[in-house]
């Protein structure tokens, strides 16, 4: 049974403005300035993708998944401590999205507490290694994936999911729809022989919100292509791309070893989450009592106060590459915010 221990709020784009308030095209771009200004290069330093770098030389043969979480996070929350010389009032910064490190045919979200039987996890040779995490300066989001296969260059795993990413860069730009990127990915996974992971989205991100509503679908079903909305990309919006390729035939999930809480809800743990994470993702471990916290989660989700990041897994036998960008879409053309540095050199094949 795969563990994970992230939750976020459940909140989309909407619930970010008051009843009957609409964006301005100047507040978007004001905000597009915000996010460029804070995350994409704050003293020169991109927390973000300095972390991730950091967190690649750490995939290595032997390394505890535990301890990789714990470093990912930390170096978060010293990046953006870094940002200002004192705190700035009504300005919150940290953790946009928890350490997670999910190997193999594990699809995203494991990231274990070390009470968990699976945190003593460690990195074999040949691992296809998912990393991902996220930092925010005030409410404003940049969240990145890599993947890296553990000291073995003969069985290299990444290749497919890269060249796919590639090419959704390039089609997230102003006039484009959705459906470009669904069907470029699934043509670039099927010349690899493989298949992206099914269902999977991609959503805009404003201000607290990492999840709007004009979502970017991956392989999806049947009835999924049905009812999902055809989006038009626009100026101002911010987009963070999902892209999971896995060597699967069908690129289908496994549910049944999703992971499903099971524990109940006290009202001083959900203050807690709303102290220490806000509108974010966290982990049970950013709060001060573990044993309560997980005592104390059920409740909050039944109600729809949080919801668990499940984590899922692929057939045994597959493997699950993946890559996360934020891109920002500007008058001037498609800008990167975070990319995954390590791969543009060094890029890894199925074939």
């Amino acid at each position: 049974m795969g563990l994970g221990k992230i939750f976020g709020a459940p909140s989309r784009a909407e619930a970010a403005l008051s009843p009957g308030q609409v964006p301005s095209e100047s507040s978007t771009a004001s905000s597009l300035c915000t996010i460029i200004s804070k995350i994409s290069g704050v003293r020169r330093t991109d927390i973000v993708n300095v972390a991730v770098k950091r967190l690649v030389e750490l995939i290595v043969e032997g390394a505890s998944v535990l301890d990789l979480c714990v470093e990912g996070d930390k170096l978060i929350e010293e990046g953006t401590a870094a940002v200002y010389n004192k705190s700035v009032k009504g300005v919150k910064l940290g953790l946009a999205f928890p350490t997670s490190i999910s190997a193999n045919n594990c699809v995203a979200h494991f990231s274990p507490l070390s009470s968990d039987p699976l945190s003593a996890q460690k990195l074999a040779k040949g691992d296809v290694v998912k990393l991902r995490l996220g930092a925010h300066i005030d409410g404003f989001a940049a969240i990145a994936a890599e993947t890296s296969v553990v000291s073995d260059a003969k069985e290299p795993r990444d290749g497919p999911a890269w060249s796919a990413a590639e090419v959704a860069m390039r089609l997230v730009r102003v006039g484009n729809k959705n459906w470009q990127v669904t069907e470029a990915v699934s043509k670039v996974a099927a010349a690899w022989d493989c298949k992206p992971v099914e269902g999977m989205l991609s959503c805009p991100q404003t201000q607290n919100v990492i999840d709007g509503k004009k979502s970017i679908i991956i392989n999806p079903s049947e009835g999924q292509k049905r009812d999902f909305e055809t989006v038009t990309f626009a100026v101002g919006e911010v987009y963070g791309i999902d892209v999971l390729v896995s060597s699967g035939e069908d690129g289908k999930r496994d549910h049944t070893v999703s992971y499903q809480l099971k524990m109940k809800m006290s009202r001083g743990v959900f203050s807690e989450v709303q102290k220490k994470a806000g509108p974010f993702p966290f982990n049970v471990r950013v709060l001060d009592d573990e044993k309560r916290a997980r005592m104390g989660l059920q409740e909050a989700v039944q109600h729809s106060l949080v919801r668990p990041y499940e984590v899922v897994y692929t057939p045994p036998n597959t493997f699950v590459a993946a890559f996360h960008f934020a891109i920002a879409l500007l008058p001037g053309g498609p800008s990167l915010l975070t990319h995954p540095p390590a791969h543009q050199q060094n890029c890894h094949y199925w074939k």
